[in-house]
C-alpha cells in the first residue's frame, strides 16, 4: 500500500510512540518528549554545542567561581594548568601591613620595649641585639645572651671568653636588659688617717667580690662611697658603696695624739697611736684591722689584704719613732688588668731623727707624714685607699680614697 504525505492535522500516538522517519525533524513539530524517550546520558562528544550570545559575554571578561559554576561546568583539577596571563593580573598589587594578616603576632622592633605587653609578646632589642619575649612579669630573652647598661663600658677578651665591663666611679644606674649573672667588685671609699700631731693611718674601704652574681631584668642603684675627709684630729670614717644589695663598709678613720689615739672600725679599721692607741677592727669578709700602737709613733692602717703592721717602740723618745706601713690591699682582674685595692694608709713618723713615715699599703693607702713633711698623701681615687696619718707637725690629714664597683660578665 502506497504512503500518502500528511499535511494537515496531527499524527497521534507520537507522544507515547516514535516515529518511523528518525531522520527527518520536520516530522516532529510539537508536543513534547518523554523523559523516558531521553537517554539518561547525554554523549555530545562529536557534537558541537552553541551557547546563547548572552550568557558568553556575561561570563567572557572577567570570569570568577560563582559564574563558572553558574554555567554548570566542573573543571576537574587536571584540566587546571598552563599559565595565567599577565592581564589577568591587576598592575599594582595591594600593599600588605599588619592590619591585614590576621591572627598573626608581629614582633616590635626597637630601641626601647613595647607599652602594655601581654604574654607571649616578642620584642627585637635593637639596643641588645637580642630577641625577647613578655613572661607576663618581666622581658625574657631567647638566647644566653645577657645584655646591660650602665658606667664606662669596655670588653676585653681571657682565656677565649670575651668579657663586658661596666666601670662605675660615681654612682650611677646598671640596667640589666634579662635575668642572667655577673661578676661584681664593690669597694667603699677609704678612711682619713689621723692630723694634729702624729696619727694612725686611715683604714681601707671594705672590698667585696663575687662571681656568678644572678640579676633580673631590672634597674639596679650603684652607689660609689667618696673618701672620708682629712681630719684635725681622729680620722673620720670612709663612705659605703653599694650595688644590688651589696654594701661595702667604708674604711674606719685613724687616731690622733690630740683626739683619741684609737683607730676607728670600718670596712678595714684605722691604726692607733700614742702608747696604747687600739688597732680599729675590720669587718669580716671585707677587710682587716689596723695595727695598734706601743708608743708615740702612728700605726697603719688595715688593708684587704692584710691588717695594719703595729707601731712598736723603737728607742727612746728623743731618737724617734717610724710611722709603719698600711696593711696592703687586694688584686682584682674584673677590669681585664690585675689591678689592687683597699690598701691601708701608712701612720705619721714621731719626729725626724733618721726614722721613715709609714708608707700606704699596695692599693692606694697614702704615705704617713713626718716632721718635715706637712699634712699625709691621700688614698688614691677609685682604690678605696686609707690615708697616711699626719707627722709629728701640725695640720690635717689628707683624704681617704673614693670607692669603685666593677660588674662584667661573658657575652
Amino acid at each position: 500500500m502506497a504512503l500518502t504525505k500528511v499535511t494537515s492535522g496531527a499524527v497521534t500516538g507520537l507522544a507515547t510512540s516514535a516515529t518511523t522517519d528518525t531522520t527527518d525533524a520536520s516530522n516532529i513539530t510539537t508536543g513534547t518528549i518523554p523523559t523516558a524517550r531521553l537517554d539518561s546520558t547525554l554523549d555530545l562528544s562529536s557534537k558541537t554545542v552553541t551557547l546563547p550570545a548572552a550568557s558568553v559575554t556575561a561570563h567572557a571578561t572577567n570570569p570568577t567561581k560563582a559564574s563558572i559554576e553558574a554555567l554548570g561546568i566542573d573543571l576537574p583539577a587536571a584540566d587546571l594548568t598552563g599559565t595565567i596571563a599577565d592581564a589577568r593580573f591587576p598592575s599594582t598589587l595591594p600593599a600588605i601591613s599588619g592590619a591585614n594578616l590576621t591572627d598573626i603576632d608581629a614582633a616590635t622592633v626597637s630601641a626601647t620595649d613595647p607599652d602594655n605587653p601581654a604574654q607571649g609578646d616578642m620584642w627585637f632589642d635593637t639596643t641588645g641585639n637580642a630577641m625577647k619575649v613578655w613572661s607576663g612579669s618581666g622581658w625574657d630573652q631567647l638566647s644566653n645572651k645577657f645584655s646591660a647598661t650602665g658606667g664606662t663600658e669596655t670588653t676585653y677578651s681571657s682565656g677565649g671568653i670575651t668579657y663586658k665591663v661596666h666601670t662605675f666611679t660615681s654612682s650611677g644606674t646598671f640596667t640589666a636588659k634579662a635575668s642572667g649573672s655577673v661578676d661584681y667588685l664593690v669597694v667603699a671609699g677609704g678612711g682619713s688617717g689621723g692630723g694634729e700631731f702624729i696619727g694612725g693611718g686611715g683604714g681601707a674601704g671594705g672590698m667585696l667580690t663575687a662571681s656568678g652574681f644572678s640579676v633580673s631584668a631590672s634597674q639596679y642603684t650603684v652607689v660609689i662611697g667618696g673618701g672620708a675627709p682629712g681630719a684635725t684630729q681622729t680620722g673620720s670614717d670612709g663612705a659605703t658603696s653599694s650595688f644590688a644589695g651589696i654594701t661595702a663598709v667604708g674604711g674606719g678613720g685613724g687616731g690622733s695624739h690630740r683626739g683619741v689615739y684609737s683607730g676607728r672600725a670600718g670596712g678595714s679599721g684605722g691604726g692607733g697611736t700614742q702608747a696604747g692607741g687600739l688597732k680599729g677592727s675590720g669587718t669580716s669578709g671585707q677587710g682587716n684591722a689596723g695595727g695598734g700602737s706601743l708608743y708615740a709613733a702612728g700605726a697603719g692602717g688595715g688593708g684587704k689584704g692584710a691588717a695594719g703592721i703595729v707601731g712598736a717602740g723603737q728607742g727612746s723618745y728623743t731618737y724617734g719613732q717610724a710611722g709603719v706601713d698600711g696593711g696592703v690591699g687586694e688584686a682584682s682582674t674584673i677590669s681585664g688588668s690585675s689591678v689592687f685595692y683597699a690598701g691601708g694608709g701608712g701612720g705619721g713618723q714621731r719626729n725626724s731623727y733618721g726614722v721613715p713615715r709609714g708608707n700606704g699599703g699596695n692599693g692606694g693607702g697614702g704615705q704617713g707624714g713626718s716632721q718635715t713633711v706637712a699634712g699625709s698623701t691621700a688614698g688614691a681615687i677609685n682604690t678605696g685607699g686609707g690615708s697616711g696619718g699626719v707627722g709629728q707637725a701640725a695640720g690635717n690629714s689628707a683624704a681617704g680614697g673614693s670607692g669603685i664597683v666593677i660588674i662584667r660578665y661573658a657575652v
